[in-house]
């Protein structure tokens, strides 16, 4: 297989027809490329704007076997895709990126922190936990309060319970259905940070300028950006989003979460291997945005600048929120984003808008 860079006209595969991947397909197809889809729900938001979808799940050997055949790379719209999948796709001779490795690390949370560690990307203090008495041992270790997550699957504050008291052990368990688990130490942090990165095949790397974040109810509100940070937190950030980059060889854009403690200190809250919602903010605020960055990785394309025109701030719409729509669409200084999803759940994402500014 050649690593020569897709020409235009070549397909992309994305596993995952949600908003992210829908928004990849538009950016691909900017660039000249088919996209085809692969998920289980017909008529999907990213089905609907590409060439063609594959209605089948994830790791349907069948379709994975035609979705390998028929594009010339496959990536993917969000981390539980299942690992064997990717793996199905590359031992079948498909181009695939990033690869599985970086998938199966993100999906586990126990790989996740110890491998962060591992690149001295440092992370709040953390223990396994299988059982309860695992969990009384690990509240006894890290103290209270503390975190306790499921080690697999959970996003946007699902599967994870504050433990506020050792007495609280037993219910925090049980609301987590019991699973394999992991409990983080608190952070004493002062705000949530993300950063944008992205490796080529070669592996040139292009970082994009930090975020400030905002959440409730575990989920993201806004962002904003460029962060209002000094020289030496950002110079610490990209030398974390680097180690892993390089550490898991990566291809694509990856989003990593940040705790920022002071004084340039930062530790690693999570990483996303795909592109983020804490990145939405590079659409109007970038000349190559994340998603046109990630399909330049992906086909071997040279990165895209990453230096930014107007400070943004991306503010989530969540259920009923975004009938603002015609309100929104009617202010100059807002660009409005779409997913055209046709049920607007309560605290489902549903759109976003990015407020441009000034630098």
């Amino acid at each position: 297989m050649t690593d020569a860079p897709l020409a235009p006209g070549s397909t992309i595969g994305i596993l995952g027809g949600g908003q992210l991947g829908r928004m990849l397909s538009l950016a691909a197809s900017r660039l000249g490329f088919d996209v085809v889809i692969l998920d289980p729900e017909d008529n999907s938001p990213a089905g609907r704007v590409s060439r063609g979808q594959i209605v089948a799940a994830y790791d349907d050997p069948v379709a994975l076997n035609v979705f390998g055949r028929v594009c010339d790379v496959v990536t993917f719209e969000f981390e539980n895709v299942p690992a064997s999948s990717m793996e199905r796709l590359a031992e079948a001779g498909a181009r695939v990126a990033p690869g599985p490795v970086a998938l199966a690390v993100a999906q586990d949370r126990v790989d996740e922190k110890t491998f962060l560690n591992g690149v001295g990307a440092t992370t709040v203090d953390f223990v396994p936990v299988e059982t309860l008495n695992d969990l009384t041992a690990a509240i006894e270790t890290l103290g209270c309060p503390a975190l306790l997550k499921t080690r697999r699957e959970g996003y946007d504050g699902k599967g994870q319970v504050w433990i506020k008291s050792p007495k609280d052990a037993a219910k925090a368990f049980e609301a987590i259905g019991g699973r394999p688990a992991i409990l983080e130490a608190r952070a004493d942090f002062v705000r949530e940070l993300s950063i944008i990165a992205a490796r080529g095949r070669d592996g040139a790397t292009a970082i994009y300028p930090l975020g400030e974040n905002k959440h409730a109810g575990g989920v993201l509100r806004t962002t904003v950006a460029p962060a209002e940070v000094d020289v030496k937190t950002e110079r610490r950030a990209r030398a974390i989003a680097r180690a892993v980059l390089d550490g898991l060889d990566y291809v694509g854009v990856i989003g990593i979460e940040l705790f920022d403690l002071g004084s340039g200190k930062l530790l690693v809250n999570e990483i996303a291997p795909r592109v983020h919602n804490t990145g939405h903010w590079t659409q109007d605020g970038c000349v190559c945005d994340q998603f046109e960055q990630h399909i330049r990785a992906v086909a071997g394309w040279p990165l895209g600048p990453t230096a930014p025109h107007a400070r943004v701030e991306m503010q989530n719409l969540l259920g009923d929120e975004v009938d603002q729509w015609a309100k929104l669409a009617g202010k100059a200084d807002v660009r409005l984003h779409l997913y055209g999803k046709a049920e607007a759940r309560p605290g489902r994402k549903m759109a976003h808008v990015n407020k441009v500014r000034p630098l």
